[in-house]
């Protein structure tokens, strides 16, 4: 008996397109993620891994939608290989197995290898995109999540004992977020 074909689908964009990634490939079961793969912490993932067994395949467009560091996705590939479960990346058209040839071994590196060079290079072109916009002043960064209005409150009910947690899940921002609001006012209120 054969195993399952599971996809991986990851888009890190709300412009990327998730059809796309694995258009004509039959499958059983597909998880899609929307985020970063410059981390393993994707839940997606996580519950592609608790899903797959011995003998199922997972299918991934390629190996930068897997993961954007070498290591990352070395270890990636021998954990799930050693599981006895193949991984197939479509562009490359490359199938790892855990009985791979050293020459397999070698491509995967590479290839890893070049994928994180290429995000390497994207940081450095938007770092430097930044930079220059900064220099000619329209730079202005993200815009604010909270107005001082709602902030002169968020502050008021943080003293007055509110839960942090409740207050940034009720503004729908993150508690560190809340937590950068608090300090840049505290400090300016040091200031004055």
């Amino acid at each position: 008996m054969t195993g399952q074909r599971v996809g991986y689908i990851r888009i890190s964009t709300s412009d990327q397109h998730p059809d796309r990634q694995l258009d004509g490939q039959t499958l059983d079961r597909v998880f899609t993620e929307h985020a970063s793969g410059k981390d393993r912490n994707r839940p997606q993932f996580a519950a592609l891994c608790a899903f797959v067994r011995s003998g199922d395949t997972v299918v991934v467009h390629s190996m930068d939608r897997l993961a954007r560091n070498l290591d990352d996705l070395r270890q990636i590939v021998q954990t799930l290989t050693q599981r006895g479960v193949a991984i197939h990346f479509v562009t490359e058209h490359l199938t790892f197995t855990g009985n791979d040839s050293p020459m397999a071994t070698l491509i995967l590196s590479m290839l890893g290898a070049v994928a994180e060079f290429e995000r390497a290079l994207i940081r450095e072109r938007q770092r430097e995109g930044i930079a220059m916009a900064k220099q000619r002043g329209v730079y202005t960064g993200r815009k604010k999540a909270l107005n001082p209005a709602t902030i002169a409150q968020v502050v008021d009910r943080a003293a007055a004992g509110e839960s942090k947690t409740a207050l940034a899940r009720e503004l729908g921002i993150s508690r560190e977020t809340l937590y950068q609001y608090l300090r840049q006012h505290a400090a300016t209120d040091r200031t004055r």
